[in-house]
């Protein structure tokens, strides 16, 4: 059938196209009408065969006739329900009238042509496709009273919609939030550790907010769907969003594809690209992704409704640039985020480049982390992180307020299943993966990584100490991992790759040395380790490789190390036999 329709459309293309002509019809609409009516055309073409004596050019004209009655039912141009693409227009009305005529057709093609659009929130409905033709533009109105989504207002939202099913949104063109910043004293911020820094040394403690906060409540999304499913966004430029720029919720079958985020990297706080709260089976692919906030957020909360696992997400052959982090696993996770795939992806220029965060009690688990460059540098104070690759921070909430927990506290949640694999990092800052005393990280694996690390003499403030920094963890593997210092260099710096009270360790072919070769710091410090084993590790100067302490160190084993002329110091604390060479 694919054949003869492809044979079928080789027949009467010329025909169509002059007749086309003649009439000054524009081309591509009888492509879009003719690719959505094959069985239209093989009805004509039975018909055509078996009544022989009726003219061809009869034929060419009901053929033609079939295709305009066709377009004009499933595409509904914007400028036919009175939309002038002049942006001093209020386009709303129009373009919400052309979405209801589309819905009340079964469905179909919204299509908005070259021009400027202004609008406040539009209400989406199932089986639309929304397309955004080159050179078009959609402004999101400054106006928050223009956003009528509801009575919880952080669901506002340019483009809004509930339990919708097959939505499209597409094109080559741009949809603009019209986001304005403005810098003042920061009077808000509570127990962040970045301020107290600030403030210790005396340094000013100035930020932007968004235009108008605190006073202005709505700060839309240029994107929120909620219990939706069989959404597509593709191709689109999406910038300077005054919220989240996408946010989905509960939503189901998703595919983020081509398309360009932009948020100022120095100024667009809480303006992250793409949020998936309580969502599965999502693909973000072929994305470039440039925030202020993180440019992809996974989250399982209950701002909407009940708190839904994040689950079954896949980020590949995406370029992410952020201030914040390129990949965060939400702090705000109550049913879990799990079986995560991050490959083929670059992260330039960014804060974080993941951080698995975890203060609400729910599971990160199944993730695989493949074939990444990770370039990191620092941002501003307000920023959360310090140029780190990777950071994970775990603990629960009143850890994170430094106030008394409640009485229904949520307890640590579990971390496990993390798998970095073929990574090449650049730090400005230590890479920190701490788990909890009550909930350690459990099954971390770092295979065939190259980790380089410097610093940022213009940064206010480092605290970075080790390159490689693991608390709190168990089943940790280290495979084919190479660690470099790199100038300028910090004074502070140690070791290359520090574990305290972690529980079964393996480090095969780690390749690194301390910062400082006449320094006491090793390569490797192993404090309160228990079931770890060193094997075919190479020590790369006449420093200090290894060193063990800690009462609770048990069954340690170096098997097989080229040490040269580094030493292993064990502490006296260490008890007898606890380290074992081979």
């Amino acid at each position: 059938m694919k054949n003869g329709r492809f044979a079928l459309k080789s027949i009467f293309d010329v025909r169509i196209e002059q007749s086309i002509a003649r009439q000054g019809i524009d081309y591509r609409q009888i492509i879009d009408a003719r690719h959505v009516l094959p069985f239209t055309m093989a009805i004509f073409s039975f018909l055509f065969r078996k009544f022989s004596d009726f003219s061809r050019n009869s034929w060419l004209l009901l053929i033609l006739g079939s295709y305009a009655h066709a377009w004009s039912a499933t595409v509904f141009n914007v400028k036919d329900y009175g939309a002038t693409g002049r942006k001093e227009q209020d386009a709303r009305p129009a373009i919400q009238k052309s979405i209801d005529a589309c819905a009340e057709a079964g469905g179909g093609t919204v299509l908005i042509p070259p021009g400027h659009y202004t609008s406040g929130a539009l209400h989406l409905r199932s089986n639309l496709r929304l397309v955004l033709e080159a050179g078009a533009t959609l402004f999101a109105t400054p106006d928050p009273k223009a956003y009528d989504c509801g009575p919880i207002v952080s669901k506002a939202a340019l483009l809004f919609g509930e339990d919708l099913e097959n939505v499209s949104i597409s094109g080559q063109g741009i949809i603009d939030g019209q986001t304005e910043y403005e810098w003042r004293p920061d009077d808000f911020e509570q127990n962040f550790d970045h301020k107290m820094l600030m403030e210790k040394l005396g340094k000013p403690i100035v930020r932007p907010v968004p235009k108008g906060f605190p006073k202005r409540e709505v700060f839309p999304h240029l994107l929120w769907l909620g219990r939706s499913q069989g959404i597509k966004v593709t191709g689109l430029s999406l910038l300077r969003s005054p919220g989240w720029t996408i946010s989905l919720f509960a939503c189901q079958r998703i595919s983020f594809e081509g398309l360009y985020i932009y948020s100022s990297l120095k100024e667009a706080v809480w303006a992250d690209g793409i949020d998936l709260d309580g969502c599965q089976d999502a693909t973000v692919a072929n994305c470039v992704i440039e925030t202020g906030d993180d440019c992809v957020a996974l989250v399982s909360q209950n701002w909407w409704g009940k708190a839904l696992p994040c689950q079954n997400i896949t980020i590949t052959n995406c370029r992410l640039s952020s201030a914040s982090a390129g990949i965060k696993f939400s702090e705000g996770n109550i049913s879990g985020v799990r079986n995560i795939q991050v490959v083929n992806t670059l992260f330039n220029n960014v804060n974080r480049g993941l951080a698995f965060n975890d203060m609400l009690g729910g599971a990160i688990s199944n993730v695989l982390v493949s074939n990444v460059t990770i370039n990191c540098n620092r941002f501003e104070w307000f920023w959360a992180g310090d140029g780190q690759p990777v950071r994970f921070k775990i603990g629960p909430l009143s850890e994170w307020t430094k106030e008394a927990p409640r009485s229904d506290e949520a307890p640590p949640g579990l971390v496990k299943n993390i798998t970095f694999r073929n990574v090449i990092a650049r730090a400005k800052g230590s890479s920190l993966f701490y788990g909890h005393a009550k909930s350690p990280l459990e099954g971390i694996s770092l295979e065939n990584v190259k980790w380089f690390l410097s610093s940022d003499s213009s940064a206010a403030y480092d605290t970075a100490e080790h390159a490689l920094d693991f608390r709190h963890v168990r089943n940790v593997k280290l495979k084919n991992v190479e660690v470099f210092w790199e100038e300028p260099f910090l004074p502070a710096w140690k070791s290359a790759a520090c574990f305290e009270h972690a529980t079964d360790l393996e480090l095969d072919n780690f390749v690194g040395k301390p910062a400082w070769a006449k320094g006491d710091a090793p390569a490797v410090l192993f404090k309160q380790v228990s079931n770890g084993v060193l094997r075919n590790c190479h020590g790369l100067d006449n420093g200090i490789f290894l060193t063990v302490m800690g009462s609770g160190t048990r069954n340690i084993e170096l098997n097989r190390n080229a040490f040269s002329a580094a030493k292993v110091i064990i502490h006296d604390d260490v008890p007898p036999g606890a380290v074992k060479r081979h």
